[in-house]
């Protein structure tokens, strides 16, 4: 940190750091930036969709009815296949995990496959037990993380990406429901059902 400039001849540095008050705003960025630093990456604004893991999390009425009402028009067949093609499209390197898929030598092979379609749609399937047990995330995806981490070796990393794709194949399909705070809300739930996937790695 640089040293303020007097206009007036100085007497020299202070003998310690300046004081910091108690109460102000000085106190309450600092206050901030202690928590930041020790949540660590992802507790900046913006981050509601990566909590901490001591973070108690609560959904409000309103969430909840932001999250039933669109699910309760999803189609898993359709979006869940639309959601994993476009994971595969966009972020080549996660086809490594689908191998046995046969054909994903383009976009066009990717959305026509048939282990693609099959897959996304048991991948949602899987997303629904979230919209069941909003309160219990962690317990509810217990075995599917150990699974993931112990015997397939997924890169944590797909859960978060899928999650935020999945977020764009709804705003695509429920333009009109999905506004700024719907979008906001399942964000949420995909960034809490993507950490408690993660639970199980180290």
């Amino acid at each position: 940190m640089t040293t303020p400039q007097c206009s007036d001849p100085c007497p020299g540095p202070p003998a310690g750091p300046p004081p910091v008050p108690a109460n102000g705003p000085a106190a309450g960025a600092g206050r901030g930036l202690a928590q930041a630093i020790k949540a660590g990456p992802g507790s900046g604004p913006g981050s509601a969709q990566r909590p901490p893991a001591a973070t108690m999390v609560h959904w409000s009425a309103e969430e909840k009815q932001l999250i039933s009402g669109v699910w309760a028009k999803v189609s898993v067949e359709e979006c869940g296949a639309e959601a994993l093609a476009r994971l595969l499209i966009v972020y080549p390197w996660t086809q490594r995990f689908f191998s046995d898929f046969g054909n994903l030598s383009s976009p066009t092979a990717i959305v026509g496959n048939p282990k693609v379609r099959a897959h996304g749609k048991k991948v949602l399937t899987s997303f629904g037990e979230a919209i069941k047990n909003l309160d219990n995330l962690k317990d509810t995806y217990s075995k599917l993380s150990e699974l993931h981490c112990d015997k397939l070796h997924v890169d944590p990393e797909n859960f978060r990406l899928l999650g935020d794709i999945l977020v764009i194949v709804l705003a695509a399909h429920f333009t009109k429901d999905f506004t700024p705070a719907c979008q906001a809300t399942w964000q949420k739930l995909v960034g809490l059902v993507a950490h408690a996937l993660a639970r199980k790695y180290h």
